[in-house]
């Protein structure tokens, strides 16, 4: 099937981006499950969940931007992407999401200790008065 230049230039592109998309789940991914191997057959697991659903939404995002055309090239273009993310982007977005996960815990804590103080201070002359 011949496609024009512009579509394929398209679906360089699309490819391309579907590979930085594939990049960005994979780093949520190593920041949710841990830079530790806790258990082989739980990796395993979690490994094949991340696959089904990145490969999911890859398949779908492909299927809005040009009809899930697939070929050796989307492929290549894909893991082209990944392997730019990887290198240009990856450590950032990590160190950002690391601080914003951190930030977020610390803010929860906060929130936490600020609406549940009333509940403590209840509590706390409840209890002297006994």
């Amino acid at each position: 099937m011949m496609i024009s230049l512009l579509n394929q230039v398209r679906l360089i592109v699309f490819s391309m981006l579907s590979g930085i998309i594939t990049g960005v789940f994979f780093d949520i991914y190593r920041l949710i499950r841990g830079f530790e191997n806790p258990n082989k057959i739980l990796t395993i697991i979690q490994d094949i969940l991340f696959w089904v659903l990145t490969s999911i939404v890859v398949f779908i995002f492909l299927m809005y931007t040009n009809e899930a055309y697939i070929n050796f090239y989307v492929y290549v273009c894909l893991i082209l992407g990944v392997c730019l993310y990887i290198k240009v982007v990856s450590r950032s977005f990590i160190r950002v999401q690391y601080k914003l996960l951190k930030l977020n815990g610390k803010v929860f804590r906060v929130a936490l200790n600020a609406i549940l103080y009333p509940a403590y201070l209840l509590l706390y002359k409840l209890r002297i008065k006994k």
